[in-house]
């Protein structure tokens, strides 16, 4: 069984910063795709961004050259960094980590981010 656990979540005032972190535990043999999701007030939950194994990079176009992902494979843990805040990233954040050998994908249970105008 494996857990994600996030953390970071929080208010913060338009143009703010805020850093998530997820840190995945249990019977972890390696893990494949770190990314983070969001759900806003009365939308689907959305990709943000994702980190493969192999290093590479992927964001939504919404917050590219705001926000950064970055792994720590150590730690099992993923972060992310968001610069320059906006109201309409006031979302429900969630953390996703893929692991081999099954390729099960598995979601931690989200961290409130509110930014104010």
């Amino acid at each position: 069984q494996v857990q994600l656990v996030e953390s970071g979540g929080g208010l913060v005032q338009a143009g703010g910063s805020l850093r998530l972190s997820c840190v995945a535990s249990g019977s972890i043999r390696s893990i494949n795709t770190m990314a983070w999701y969001r759900r806003a007030p009365g939308k689907q939950r959305a990709l943000v961004a994702t980190f493969t194994s192999g290093g590479s990079t992927n964001y939504a176009d919404s917050v590219k050259g705001r926000f950064t992902i970055s792994r720590d494979n150590a730690k099992n843990t993923v972060y992310l960094q968001m610069n320059s805040l906006k109201p309409e990233d006031t979302a429900v954040y969630y953390c996703y980590a893929s692991f081999s050998p099954t390729g099960r994908g598995y979601w931690g249970q989200g961290t409130q981010v509110t930014v104010s105008s």
